[in-house]
């Protein structure tokens, strides 16, 4: 049976555990490894096949130096339409309505960094347009991605420009929680990002979660919709 992209339900289910294996060790993946760590009931040369032609569609790729694959862009895309909602463990949830009781500069800024501890990646959060905060960068830098030579510059050269590239976008963006990955992240074709723009009183603030492609979406994401729903709901003002 087809799905609306073209991918059948085989293919989906090998797909989405590359990409599953692949956000957990940033690793390639070969067809063995996944059979046996997933307790597929497929055969490795029925993988092999699959892969064959999941990377003929662009949805997997080899790196040089490896006979596994990674995901490419088209494939965190259909990950992205698909991905199935997470929640925050009751301690975060407790945690953080605790941290954003007061929904003041300072209490953004510690639920700022516990955002960083939990995701591992780099938070930035402008407080308005032109008042921004970030943290968690040696998370950043310490991806297995970015410690290529010339990623490392990348990434660094991201940094610098943190606040010059909200400035940029902060006034098109959409109200509410979005990702943006690859080629359509305005902070770097390298990362993924899951953010929200809010509107707490009379001021308009903007909250997200910078890493690599290969980022962890179903938890940043619930992550940024939690904090995003503290920051809008009313009743907690």
């Amino acid at each position: 049976m087809k799905i609306s992209n073209g991918v059948d339900k085989r293919k989906e289910l090998i797909l989405k555990t590359i990409i599953k294996e692949h956000i957990k060790t940033a690793l390639p993946v070969g067809s063995e490894g996944l059979v046996d760590k997933y307790n597929l009931d497929i055969s490795s040369a029925t993988v092999r096949n699959e892969m064959a032609e999941l990377e003929q569609s662009g949805y997997i790729a080899q790196p040089h130096t490896s006979a596994g694959r990674i995901p490419t862009e088209k494939a965190y895309n259909f990950y992205l339409e698909n991905l199935s909602e997470k929640n925050l463990s009751q301690a975060e949830v407790k945690q953080f309505e605790k941290l954003l009781a007061k929904k003041n500069e300072i209490s953004f800024k510690q639920a700022a960094k516990d955002m960083a501890k939990i995701s591992d990646n780099a938070v930035f959060w402008a407080f308005h347009k032109h008042n921004l905060y970030y943290t968690g960068i040696s998370n950043l830098l310490h991806q297995p991605e970015f410690s290529q030579t010339g990623l490392i510059y990348d990434i660094s050269e991201v940094i610098d420009r943190v606040d010059e590239i909200i400035g940029q976008i902060f006034n098109d963006l959409k109200f509410g929680p979005q990702i943006m990955l690859g080629s359509k992240n305005p902070f770097s074709p390298h990362c993924g990002a899951v953010l929200a723009k809010y509107r707490l009183n009379d001021n308009i603030g903007l909250v997200g979660i910078l890493g690599p492609v290969r980022m962890n979406y179903e938890k940043n994401l619930a992550l940024i919709k939690f904090i995003n729903n503290i920051l809008m709901d009313p009743v907690r003002s």
